[in-house]
């Protein structure tokens, strides 16, 4: 088992059956061993690619966008255009070269990214080196702002709920002997069980 997997078996020996979405944030954002934080996912050394990887009309066309979007807010000489979880910065860097096109869009744009990733905010840092970095979006600036969020919400942590025989159980990791195993434990969430055929 790796050391990230003895962690989260500790982890639960000691306090109980972890929910998905706790185990998930380990998985993935764990501060040394964490999938996003020890590696640069993207490409062919890694696990998966996105669009902007691929071709660079994706962020072109997401360029245009964003002006169209930022001229309708009535083109406000300073704007937050944040981008969650953007991978190598490719997509923004795209999005950048269209809004030089448009006269002040570039120079209004404040740039944010919001990323955990150590590996990954090198390699944005590369691209888009005059960017603002957040570990939350908490700490983004207050003013009119358009938000990037390409393939982000796909890898947040999860909770997931089940209904049986009229009680709501939620999905999470325990042990079984010394093995991680996913099992159901009654909610603490209250959900409602009838209603507009929704639960039946």
């Amino acid at each position: 088992m790796s050391k990230l997997g003895q962690i989260i078996r500790q982890m639960i020996a000691e306090e109980g059956p972890m929910p998905l979405d706790r185990y998930m944030a380990l998985c993935l954002g764990h501060p040394e061993l964490g999938y996003y934080m020890t590696r640069d996912p993207l490409g062919e050394k890694g696990d998966f690619t996105t669009a902007p990887e691929i071709s660079q009309v994706f962020g072109e066309l997401i360029g245009v966008w964003v002006a169209q979007v930022w001229q309708s807010m009535g083109s406000p000489r300073h704007f937050a255009l944040v981008e969650l979880g953007p991978g190598r910065g490719t997509l923004m860097a795209d999005v950048l070269r269209v809004l030089t096109k448009v006269e002040n869009c570039r120079t209004s744009a404040d740039v944010n990214f919001v990323e955990t990733s150590p590996v990954l905010r090198a390699a944005q840092q590369q691209r888009v080196p005059d960017a603002t970095w957040h570990h939350t979006v908490a700490s983004l600036p207050a003013r009119p702002t358009i938000v990037l969020a390409n393939e982000f919400f796909d890898a947040l942590p999860i909770r997931q709920f089940e209904r049986q025989g009229g009680h709501v159980l939620e999905r999470c990791i325990g042990l079984k002997g010394e093995a991680l195993e996913i099992g159901r434990v009654p909610s603490p969430v209250a959900l409602p069980l009838r209603g507009e055929g929704l639960y039946e």
